[in-house]
């Protein structure tokens, strides 16, 4: 496996696992292609530039044409982040969800069938699943009952991957993940814009009473799990993972605050999100059983690690903040979703 096509990879997690990959592989080439919609922030990899074994396409996977051609250069697998994924803009307006998670990853299907290529790895979410009471898990046979349009498009994004396995024997998996962590997550998700909120000094938005629980895991162990997938896993299956780290929306919120040392008078209670599921959590044993995966990094070495991060680059968050991150960008290739 010489050749990946990552979509969406200068995204939070699709840039770590271009990092990871390069890293890991010294014999492995990357070709990312991505819309550069507003999360995909090129500083993420501004760094690679001059490195021969990546190249950044500017483009949109439901460009078939463009699709085509990236895939007739020899693309030996695809790992397929490349998605509209923040719940709260879906509720705004789903069709941009629809478009780039369905409609793309359709687009994506039928080039890579006919070109042949070898592996195709669907990045999901546990999201998928719906909402779970206090307690049990979400395993790979749990009913897909999404709760959001966001959900809803990845859950038709996925039903797609599995007809085309048993329709034309495609070589896909799917993996499904709970919520991440890191370095270069767009701050507009939980942990980081709480860390730089009380970095600045400025509230916390906790929705409702903040205790809908979420399974915790920081992106590079992520990574790590879709690279055993790629390589590693069966065909036609789906493999969940998880950070076997639930916790409160609340005690995440007060552990930054403590962490950055600030006070709790920073939190500030704000009205619901329209159908918040109260409690996801990830039964990872599949993926541990035939894969040999498992997390390594700890929440608390985690968490402390990511605070660290935006603290020493205030100038990343600074400059997503403004949209400087992306004036290079538009004055290159005319972008301005």
């Amino acid at each position: 496996m010489k050749r990946i096509l990552v979509t969406g990879g200068c995204g939070f997690i699709g840039s770590n696992f271009v990092r990871l990959e390069l890293e890991s592989y010294p014999d492995v080439e990357i070709r990312n292609l991505d819309a550069l919609t507003y999360a995909g922030n090129p500083d993420n990899l501004a760094d690679l530039a001059g490195n021969a074994r990546y190249r950044f396409i500017h483009g949109d996977v439901t460009d078939r044409p463009l699709v085509e051609r990236v895939l007739a250069e020899g693309i030996d697998a695809i790992v397929h982040f490349a998605a509209e994924s923040h719940v709260d803009r879906s509720i705004q307006d789903s069709g941009p969800f629809l478009r780039t998670n369905v409609i793309g990853t359709q687009v994506l299907l039928d080039a890579a069938k006919a070109a042949g290529v070898g592996r195709f790895v669907q990045i999901s979410t546990d999201e998928v699943y719906g909402s779970l009471g206090p307690t049990g898990l979400f395993s790979e046979t749990t009913p897909l009952a999404p709760n959001s349009p966001y959900s809803a498009s990845k859950a038709a994004a996925d039903m797609l991957v599995r007809s085309y396995v048993h329709t034309f024997s495609f070589p896909a998996l799917i993996t499904r993940c709970s919520n991440n962590y890191g370095p270069y997550q767009f701050p507009e998700k939980l942990i980081p814009l709480f860390i730089s909120n009380a970095m600045a000094d400025k509230p916390l938005p906790v929705y409702g009473d903040g205790m809908q629980v979420r399974d915790w895991i920081h992106v590079a162990d992520h990574c790590r799990a879709i690279d055993t997938v790629l390589r590693r896993g069966r065909v036609g299956e789906v493999y969940n993972i998880g950070g076997q780290c639930e916790k409160p929306n609340l005690e995440i919120t007060r552990t930054i605050l403590r962490l950055v040392g600030k006070p709790d008078s920073l939190i500030r209670y704000v009205a619901d999100r329209p159908g918040h599921d109260r409690r996801y959590a990830i039964d990872c044993s599949k993926i541990d059983r035939e894969l040999g995966w498992r997390p390594q990094v700890s929440f608390d070495d985690g968490l402390a690690a990511t605070i660290r991060w935006y603290q020493q680059h205030a100038d990343w968050t600074a400059r997503v903040r403004s949209g400087a991150y992306r004036d290079y960008y538009r004055r290159q290739y005319g972008t301005d979703s």
